[in-house]
């Protein structure tokens, strides 16, 4: 004969809930709503539990948009320019309010932080025109306008009160 039988439409004992999935997931960084819904929607088995489960984490706290935005303004603001910022955050869901509200104060150190994320990356100004377009476009990719990738590029990086 075989064992004990479980009954009928019962989850295995080893299978982890959607909410502990997004517990976890949470517990590693601060995830939006929406990033949590394209990662759990695989494991959704009847429609409309994972969103009860996220309307219970939120309930509680466990997931803030807010919080969030911080967090992600925190973690990548010091490799990366304003407008690739609102990018992700926009790619994260994120409403446009909130996504001003968290770069409100990055304007001030926009160029502090473009002539760091140089520094970090090249040793001199460019002294050719080929030098110069990459070590522009490098700064353009990470997301700073052209008025600061032009501000860095034309003055000596040395001289932080230009």
């Amino acid at each position: 004969m075989s064992g004990p039988q479980k009954p009928a439409g019962a989850k295995p004992a080893f299978q982890v809930s959607l909410k502990g999935r997004a517990l976890r997931l949470l517990g590693q960084r601060e995830h939006t709503r929406l990033e949590l819904e394209r990662k759990l929607a695989r494991y959704e088995e009847e429609p409309g539990t994972l969103a009860q489960a996220l309307d219970e984490l939120q309930a509680k706290g466990y997931l803030d948009e807010q919080r969030a935005a911080e967090s992600l303004v925190h973690r990548r603001a010091g490799r990366l320019g304003a407008a690739r910022l609102r990018q992700e955050m926009q790619d994260r869901g994120l409403a446009r309010e909130l996504i001003e509200q968290a770069l409100a104060g990055l304007k001030d150190s926009e160029l502090t932080r473009a002539r760091e994320v140089w520094r970090r990356r090249f040793e001199a100004l460019p002294i050719d025109a080929q030098e110069r377009a990459r070590q522009t476009r490098f700064l353009l990719t990470r997301g700073f306008s052209a008025e600061v990738v032009r501000r860095v590029m034309g003055s000596d990086p040395a001289d932080e009160a230009a």
